[in-house]
Formats: structure tokens, C-alpha cells, sequence
């Protein structure tokens, strides 16, 4: 058997292992990422200053919590900097409603609303409709159950 054979066996032995333990988890992200972006690269604080959702750009990045930020503007980034609770999605970006049924779920930037000063992401515009029928519902579930969706 090659090295690099060994290696795979040796991978694939341990996934199994972790997924056949009883007690052993694999933990979600606290932060919703793709493909290395929070949110997919949009910006946070254009959802509060602007009302919509504006890509972000490679030069005007951050890190924050494990993830990187985008932002369309030095401004932005350099707001988001002082006070990122003040612009950070709830539940890490992850899809409010998702979260609110005990799981997670992937974004659409364009799915969005702001509720009392806090940012709302969904995984859909459909979602996002069935999300705002009750929406107060919905968010007091979720917040009950974040973060422990991650596990």
C-alpha cells in the first residue's frame, strides 16, 4: 500500500469513526461562510445604510469570528469594525427560519429584512414570505435554539 494510500485509509477510518461514535459531533461554523465569505460576500452594513443587499469587494475585508467580511467600502468595513454586533446577522447568518425548525441553512443575500435594529438573512425569497407570516413566532424560536443548531 502507497503513502498516499495509507493517508486516505487512515482519513476515511477516521470519518467513520467520529460518525459511528455515539457523543461525537461535527460542530457547524459559528458564522454562515461560502466559499471562504460571510454572507457571500455581501455587506452586512449596506443592508442598514443602503436597504439592500450590495456585494462586497476584496480590498475592504475583515475578519470577524473565524469568517471574512466583504464591504463595498472602506467606510463600511471600518463601521463594522468598531461595532460588528451592531451589523453581524443574527444567527451567524445562517437562515432565520432554518434556525427557528432547529436546523441550518444556507443564504440568499437578497432574502432579507431588518427587525428591531437586527439583520435577518433567509435561504430564499419563498422561505423569506413564509418567514414574515410570523415572524415575531419564528424569531423567538430560534433564538431559543441558537447556537445549539450547531451541534
Amino acid at each position: 500500500m502507497s503513502a498516499l494510500n495509507r493517508r486516505q485509509v487512515l482519513a476515511l477510518s477516521a470519518g467513520a469513526l467520529a460518525v459511528m461514535t455515539p457523543g461525537v459531533a461535527l460542530a457547524k461554523k459559528p458564522i454562515y461562510t461560502s466559499w471562504g465569505k460571510a454572507i457571500r460576500g455581501y455587506d452586512p452594513v449596506a443592508y442598514f445604510k443602503q436597504g439592500k443587499p450590495v456585494t462586497g469587494d476584496k480590498k475592504h475585508t475583515h475578519q470577524y469570528k473565524g469568517a471574512t467580511w466583504y464591504f463595498s467600502s472602506a467606510e463600511n468595513r471600518d463601521l463594522f469594525a468598531s461595532a460588528p454586533g451592531s451589523y453581524v446577522p443574527q444567527y451567524g447568518g445562517y437562515c432565520a427560519y432554518a434556525v427557528s425548525q432547529g436546523s441550518t441553512a444556507s443564504i440568499t443575500p437578497q432574502a432579507w429584512d431588518i427587525v428591531n435594529g437586527k439583520l435577518y438573512l433567509n435561504y430564499s425569497k419563498s422561505i423569506q414570505r413564509k418567514w414574515k407570516k410570523k415572524q415575531a413566532s419564528y424569531i423567538r424560536s430560534a433564538d431559543q435554539k441558537w447556537p445549539g443548531v450547531l451541534n
